[in-house]
C-alpha cells in the first residue's frame, strides 16, 4: 500500500469519526425528550396526544425539511452539515428555557430542521470515502449511532432528569454539538463519485433529479419497507420509558437508562452484524440487502406484541433485546441499498426524499397516532365506571399497552415489501437495483 494511500485512508477514518460521533449526538438529541416526557406533561399539564405531538413536531420539520439534501448535491457539504449541527443545538439549548408548551413545540421543530440538514447530508460523504464493496459495513458504524445515541438520550435523559429535572436534561444535551459544528466545518471534503463508474450529470432542477429516482425501483421498495420500519422504531422511541413508568411501574431513573442499556446492546449487534451479513448477501445475490432486512422486520412483529403481554419486567427485556436486534438488522444493508441504486451525483436528493417520505409515511405520524390510540383506548376503558383514581390508573396503562402493541403490524408489513422486493430485484439485477447514470 502506498504513502499516499495510507495517508488517505487514515484521513477517510478521521472524518468517518467525526461524522459518526456527530451521529451519536443527533440521536441522543432526539430522545432526551422521551425520558423526561413524563415530568414535562406533569408542568404543562398535557394530554398523551398532545404529549405525542412534541415527538411528531420534531419528525413533521424533520421531514418539510428533508429536501435540503439536494443542496448536498449542489454545494460544499460540510458547511450544510456544520450550520445544521450548530442549528439543532442552538434548539436543545433553547429547550431548557421554554416557559410554555408552545415554545417548547417551537424548539422541537427547529431540532428538526437542523438534523435534516445534517442526515440527509452525511451519508452521501461516507459514501465517497469508502468503494461499494465495504459501504455496508461502514454506514454500520455510522449508524451504530441509531441504536446507541439513542440508549445514551434515554440513560443521560432519565439520571439528569429524575435528579435536576427536564430542563437540566436538555442544558446538558445541546452543548456538545456546537465544538462539533465548528469540527465538521474543518473536515476535508472527498470528490463526489470517487469511487464510482463515471457517470454524466445532466443538467436539471430539483424535480429533474426527483423524477430519475422515483423510477428506480430499488429506490421505492426501500423506502416503502424504511417508512413502515420507522413508524414502528420512532414511536416506540417516544413512548417506551413512558410504558415502563406508567404500566410496570419503573421509575424515571431507571426506566430510561434500563431500555436504553438494552437498546445499546441490540443495537451494537444488529447493527453490526447487519453490516457484515448484508454485504456477503449481497454478494451473494443483488437482492440481499432487502433478504436480510425484510427477514428481521418480519420475524421482529410478533416479539413486540410478545413483550406487551409479559409481566415479568426480566423476561420483557429479553423479547425487547431480540425484537431490537431484529429491527436494527436492516440499518447497514438498507443504507447501503440506498447509495447504490442511485448515480454519486444524486445520492443526497436520494437520502433527502427517502428520508422525506420515511418520516411523513412513518414517525411524523406514530407519535402522535400512538399517543391518540391510547386516550381513546383509556376513553373506553373507563365508559360505564366510576373514575376513581385506581381506575384511571388501570385505564391508561391498558390504553397504551395495547397502543404499543399495534406497533407489530407497521414492520410486518414493510419487512414482507421488502422480501417481495427481494425476489423481484435477484431476477432481474440489472433493471431494478441500479439506474443509469
Amino acid at each position: 500500500m502506498s504513502d499516499l494511500t495510507t495517508t488517505w485512508r487514515g484521513r477517510a477514518a478521521a472524518i468517518l469519526i467525526v461524522l459518526t460521533v456527530i451521529n451519536f449526538l443527533n440521536y441522543i438529541d432526539q430522545m432526551l425528550l422521551s425520558s423526561v416526557l413524563e415530568q414535562i406533561k406533569l408542568e404543562f399539564t398535557l394530554s398523551d396526544t398532545e404529549g405525542g405531538l412534541l415527538g411528531s413536531l420534531f419528525v413533521i420539520t424533520y421531514t418539510i425539511a428533508a429536501p435540503l439534501g439536494y443542496l448536498g448535491d449542489r454545494f460544499k457539504r460540510k458547511n450544510i452539515i456544520a450550520g445544521g449541527v450548530a442549528l439543532w443545538s442552538v434548539a436543545t439549548l433553547a429547550a431548557a428555557f421554554a416557559r410554555s408548551y408552545e415554545e417548547l413545540l417551537v424548539c422541537r421543530a427547529l431540532l428538526g430542521i437542523g438534523e435534516a440538514a445534517y442526515a440527509t447530508t452525511a451519508p452521501s460523504i461516507i459514501a465517497d470515502l469508502y468503494g461499494p464493496d465495504e459501504r455496508s459495513r461502514k454506514l454500520a458504524l455510522f449508524y451504530v449511532a441509531t441504536p446507541v445515541g439513542s440508549a445514551l438520550g434515554f440513560i443521560l435523559g432519565g439520571l439528569i432528569g429524575e435528579h435536576f429535572g427536564w430542563r437540566a436534561v436538555f442544558l446538558v444535551g445541546g452543548l456538545p454539538g456546537l465544538l462539533f459544528a465548528a469540527l465538521a466545518a474543518r473536515i476535508h471534503e472527498p470528490e463526489r463519485g470517487r469511487l464510482d463508474p463515471a457517470s454524466a450529470r445532466p443538467a436539471g432542477t430539483f424535480f429533474t433529479a426527483l423524477g430519475r429516482i422515483v423510477r428506480t425501483p430499488a429506490w421505492r421498495i426501500n423506502t416503502v419497507g424504511l417508512a413502515m420500519m420507522t413508524f414502528t422504531v420512532g414511536g416506540l422511541s417516544l413512548w417506551m420509558p413512558t410504558y415502563l413508568e406508567r404500566v410496570h411501574g419503573m421509575s424515571t431513573a431507571s426506566a430510561g437508562p434500563v431500555f436504553g442499556a438494552v437498546t445499546v446492546l441490540a443495537g451494537l449487534c444488529g447493527t453490526l452484524l447487519g453490516g457484515s451479513l448484508g454485504d456477503r448477501l449481497q454478494a451473494r445475490s443483488a437482492g440481499g440487502y432487502f433478504w436480510l432486512s425484510g427477514a428481521g422486520l418480519v420475524l421482529s412483529a410478533p416479539l413486540i406484541v410478545l413483550l406487551t403481554r409479559m409481566d415479568d419486567l426480566v423476561a420483557l427485556f429479553v423479547v425487547a433485546f431480540f425484537a431490537e436486534l431484529l429491527l436494527f438488522l436492516n440499518t447497514g444493508p438498507l443504507n447501503a441499498a440506498l447509495v447504490g441504486c442511485v448515480p454519486a451525483w444524486l445520492r443526497g436528493t436520494a437520502f433527502a426524499v427517502n428520508i422525506f417520505c420515511i418520516h411523513a409515511f412513518g414517525d411524523a405520524l406514530s407519535r402522535t397516532l400512538i399517543g391518540y390510540v391510547s386516550d381513546r383506548a383509556k376513553a373506553a376503558y373507563l365508559a360505564g365506571q366510576v373514575p376513581t383514581e385506581s381506575a384511571v390508573r388501570a385505564a391508561e396503562s391498558a390504553g397504551l399497552n395495547l397502543a404499543i402493541a399495534t406497533t407489530a403490524i407497521p414492520v410486518l408489513l414493510g419487512g414482507l415489501v421488502l422480501l417481495w422486493g427481494a425476489r423481484r430485484i435477484a431476477r432481474a439485477p440489472d433493471g431494478l437495483m441500479t439506474h443509469p447514470g
